[in-house]
């Protein structure tokens, strides 16, 4: 039996398809894409088509395969082993972990913003107010730390009702229109219209941060091996996939529509949902307590989604620790509720340095889009392995994907060569672009390097160890 097998390990497999649709909502549709989206203008939807046809079919198409062929937990971390050996499988996790924690800090540091947007204008100075956003985060590590040590048992009904939670809020963004055009106010709102986007860099960058927007469906791929039927998270995605497309266009055409009626404000990339229901139904009577709850919706939706990210984060180190690539301290289970707590307490005491780090000395709006692109980053590299693997993976995995798949897999290919590429550019003001630039790069590279570095030294402290072609069956 392959050691990435959860039988032998002692896990429980808590996960129903239902659980999986909605986590695939919850980890794909963050409430920041629509406000970047909401960047190109009109050209929305055509930015949208062309992520979705250049990155989401690809990415939709590999991850359903993969985990047909390999329904093991570790996910693409064991796609990419089984596919070019231990040194490209620990990098891809490495750089999966490293994505999973800085995207953790990235959409935490959402909460102060969106929480200024719900209180109202009084609570404005929030976002900058390191006191009360150190306070407040450590609150909300220390509760994710609890979660995570009891277990998906817990964890799967707060991805439920945050799932739930973005796509009521996002129900409301959607119909938010409605609201001023009844009160007599001249909204356009054209969800389907198509027009081109502008050439410029900021426009290009935009359009690379909307392109790599959908990722995630593989991600609980990572905890394939506590899911309770076999084959069910290829039909998550079956199922999870329109409703994704739909909440991103409309809920983009939504924000379009109330910036085009007050083009002196400008986006706030970091709480794009709640500033348009602020600006739809203002900030005192009935509907503004609608508003109010909706943000307090997508407070919950940020917390399930880190709650599902840190829970992935927390296998990789273990299933990697089965796999002997790093000490196996870090896939020792709790004696009660068999989770890996050694690396849950080592994934806590990363992020929170993270999010020290990531807003040291900058604006909320900067540590946010600093953290943001740099995820892009690592998750960029490890979605590059997982298109790579029909294209040019081993023999005995690429012989069992019908013929078609490597021809899908080269446009992600090169939508995730785009996103690399731009990735780097910044998308809001700041102060110095090129210093912003050399912060992305400068963070991925020596991220990389160190991680390499403790790879090679893991290395030389085992016996070596030939190997073996694994049939991906087995």
């Amino acid at each position: 039996m392959n050691s990435s097998e959860p039988s032998e390990h002692g896990l429980k497999r808590q996960l129903r398809l239902r659980d999986l649709v909605l986590v695939q909502v919850l980890t794909v549709v963050g409430s920041s894409w629509v406000g970047i989206a909401a960047g190109v203008g009109r050209a929305q939807l055509l930015v949208w088509l062309v992520a979705f046809a250049m990155f989401y079919a690809p990415m939709a198409v590999t991850v359903f395969y993969l985990n047909r062929e390999m329904p093991l937990e570790g996910g693409l971390y064991v796609w990419a082993r089984r596919s070019f050996g231990d040194t490209v499988g620990f990098m891809t996790a490495w750089n999966i972990w490293a994505y999973a924690l800085s995207s953790i800090a990235t959409i935490l540091f959402q909460i102060p913003s969106e929480m200024a947007f719900m209180l109202g204008p009084w609570a404005s100075a929030l976002p900058e107010n390191h006191a009360f956003v150190y306070s407040l985060l450590a609150t909300i590590l220390g509760l994710l730390t609890w979660t995570a040590i009891r277990g998906l048992g817990l964890g799967k009904w707060i991805h439920n009702a945050s799932g739930a939670a973005i796509m009521f809020a996002f129900a409301l963004l959607i119909v938010s229109p409605l609201w001023p055009w009844l009160h007599g106010a001249h909204v356009h709102y054209s969800p389907l219209t198509v027009h081109l986007p502008a050439g410029d860099l900021q426009t290009l960058a935009l359009m690379g941060q909307v392109l790599f927007a959908a990722s995630g469906l593989e991600y609980i791929a990572i905890m394939a091996g506590e899911t309770r039927v076999s084959g069910a998270i290829g039909r998550s995605v079956v199922l999870a996939s329109p409703i994704i497309f739909c909440m991103f266009v409309l809920g983009t055409a939504a924000v379009v529509s109330f910036h085009e009626l007050d083009p002196e404000t400008a986006i706030n990339y970091v709480a794009p949902i709640p500033q348009t229901f602020t600006m739809a139904f203002g900030e005192t009577g009935p509907a503004a307590l609608l508003a109010k709850f909706a943000i307090l919706l997508l407070q919950i939706r940020i917390l399930g989604a880190a709650s599902a990210l840190f829970a992935g984060a927390t296998r990789l180190p273990m299933t990697a620790g089965w796999d002997h690539l790093i000490p196996t301290w870090f896939a020792r289970l709790h004696p009660r509720h068999r989770t890996p707590v050694n690396s849950i307490c080592v994934t806590v005491g990363v992020v929170a340095g993270l999010l020290v780090l990531g807003s040291a000395g900058v604006r909320a709006v900067e540590a946010f889009s600093v953290l943001n692109d740099a995820s892009s980053e690592f998750y960029a590299l490890a979605y590059l392995a997982m298109f790579l693997i029909p294209l040019c993976g081993e023999r005995v995995v690429r012989e069992r994907l019908p013929r078609w798949v490597p021809y899908v897999c080269a446009a992600g290919v090169a939508a995730i060569v785009f996103v690399l590429l731009l990735n780097a550019y910044p998308f809001v003001d700041v102060q110095w672009p090129g210093l912003f630039a050399i912060k992305i790069v400068g963070t991925v590279t020596l991220v990389n390097a160190v991680g390499y570095g403790f790879y090679r030294m893991r290395l030389a402290s085992r016996e070596p160890r030939p190997r073996a072609v694994e049939d991906p069956a087995t």
